[in-house]
């Protein structure tokens, strides 16, 4: 005859959570794809024209916004900036864009999010210490770089990211500050 079991302190319903590696990104947004990320990688020279042919238009567009005034064209912008470099880049909207400089690999996608270089647990394999799964965003973004025109730019020192400048387009951003070199000659 069986054995009946042992009374104990009851178990509780819930399930244990499973342990591992993170599937989504820090800020809890939907599962990353990898897929855009890649294929912006590899067309990063066609990526490089393009910004330039836009920063530029943006760069004419500068007294129409400062006429009616940067902050009135913030919302829309960031709006159209969120969409177009989410899809293509995973764009966190740090507000101060280096996908020029990181052969349009977008370091904020690093779970450590390291501006200048990857840590020092990258595998192997070339995937992330902390999503094993993930490719590390710095060996993409020395991949990238290397079919930029200007792709020693990765070379250049970043400054820390500045939080107060989240959420807003870093394109009117880049736009104003080019405008403001431009008038004063530098």
């Amino acid at each position: 005859m069986p054995e009946a079991p042992k009374a104990g302190p009851a178990k509780s319903a819930t399930p244990k959570p499973v342990v591992g590696p993170v599937r989504f990104s820090a800020d809890g947004r939907r599962p990353r794809t990898l897929t855009m990320r890649a294929w912006s990688i590899r067309h990063a020279r066609f990526l490089e024209a393009l910004y330039n042919t836009f920063s530029s238009t943006l760069l004419r567009l500068d007294p129409l916004f400062r006429k009616f005034g940067y902050g009135r064209a913030e919302r829309p912008v960031a709006l159209v900036e969120r969409n177009v470099k989410g899809v293509l880049f995973d764009c966190r909207m740090c507000g101060q864009c280096i996908l020029s400089s990181t052969g349009m690999s977008c370091p904020m996608n690093c779970p450590k999010q390291l501006r200048n270089g990857p840590c020092g647990g990258v595998r192997a394999n070339g995937h992330c210490e902390v999503i094993p799964e993930m490719p590390c965003v710095w060996v993409k973004a020395w991949e990238g770089s290397r079919n930029m025109i200007a792709g020693n730019a990765i070379l250049d020192v970043q400054p820390p990211v500045n939080q107060a400048l989240r959420e807003t387009s870093s394109w009117l951003t880049v736009t104003r500050n080019a405008a403001e070199a431009r008038k004063n000659g530098d």
